[in-house]
């Protein structure tokens, strides 16, 4: 397995409030990324996403063996989110600069096993993931936010989606109550799939035929990494923007 990943904090945004972690464990058998966007204002989202990201990761992999097991690792995977979310509401609880603050997170987990490779995936919030086979990209996530409320319900299409003014609202959030829950989702891969981690900064100005186009025709995952954010930033880069990519 091959990872990279690239953040940037755009074209508008002064500061950047993305943070992500890439961790190899288990003899390299295991790896484990996060993505995370964090809010509450400069000095208190920046601070969001790194504390949860890297919450997250150790919560991971420091208990290898539940990783490899096929009845704990969902457990491990819930348990890391709820560790991350604890860490970052106990600081946003006591430190006044900083109450308020949240993260969205997105953080997989693939593995070898004998029948191949599985990833495990989970989400709080509108950070994504998506599954990249042949010539088809799936978003495996789903959105925690508003927007994709009213688009589940039919109130709007996926064109609106995208230019809505409220698609920034989120309905779930790490950091900001004392208990979070997550979507938690496993996809089998095989060699040559690609995963890809991303905050809105990215899919709220590049489409999904777009991403696809660049991932089909770069190989190097930190050249595609970089094409990603570059295509963000060519559409103006309002929001920061993080991709991580593995390949099988």
């Amino acid at each position: 397995m091959i990872v990279a990943g690239r953040t940037d904090k755009g074209i508008v945004r002064k500061d950047n409030q993305d943070h992500f972690e890439i961790k190899c464990v288990a003899e390299d058998k295991v790896v484990i990324a996060v993505v995370c966007d964090g809010m509450g204002g400069a000095k208190a989202g920046n601070v969001a996403s790194r504390l949860a990201a890297e919450t997250f990761a150790e919560a991971l992999a420091n208990q290898p063996g539940a990783l490899l097991d096929d009845g704990l690792v969902e457990d491990a995977l819930r348990d890391a989110v709820t560790a991350a979310n604890r860490v970052v509401h106990e600081m946003a609880r006591t430190e006044p600069g900083r109450r308020g603050m949240g993260t969205t997170l997105v953080g997989v987990l693939v593995r070898e096993q004998e029948k191949g490779k599985k990833a495990y995936i989970l989400n709080v919030g509108d950070s994504r993931a998506y599954h990249i086979s042949g010539e088809n990209i799936v978003q495996i996530t789903r959105d925690h936010s508003l927007v994709a409320e009213m688009l589940t319900r039919g109130d709007i299409t996926q064109d609106e989606a995208m230019r809505h003014p409220h698609r920034n609202l989120i309905t779930r959030v790490v950091g900001t109550e004392p208990q979070v829950t997550c979507d938690l989702f496993q996809v089998n891969l095989q060699t040559g799939d690609r995963l890809l981690l991303c905050s809105d900064g990215l899919t709220n100005t590049v489409t999904n035929q777009e991403m696809l186009e660049e991932i089909q025709h770069i190989p190097d995952l930190d050249k595609c990494c970089d094409m990603l954010i570059t295509l963000a930033l060519a559409a103006g880069g309002p929001d920061n923007i993080t991709a991580v990519m593995i390949r099988i």
